[in-house]
């Protein structure tokens, strides 16, 4: 069987997996979100606003697929809503 015949052809998966920011378009949302992360010890619920806000703008460059914020576990009543 020759195997360099055969054509592999990947296909991304649906969610998890998206365009890594090179141009560093939203590297200031993610060093707000990582300070406040270190801030709070690690506690990803006082730094919920700070990573809305970068998910927002890797959504607004196209750094990853517009979605809905309620499914991405953030709750109605967060600031910001889209």
């Amino acid at each position: 069987m020759n195997y360099s015949s055969r054509r592999f052809s990947p296909t991304p998966p649906d969610k998890g997996s998206f365009p890594l920011d090179h141009d560093g378009e939203c590297k200031t949302f993610m060093k707000t979100y990582m300070q406040c992360l270190e801030k709070n010890k690690y506690e990803q619920g006082e730094c919920r606003e700070q990573a809305k806000e970068y998910l927002q703008c890797r959504m607004d460059r196209q750094l990853m697929a517009k979605e809905d914020f309620k499914n991405l576990g953030f709750k109605e009543n967060t600031k910001n809503q889209s």
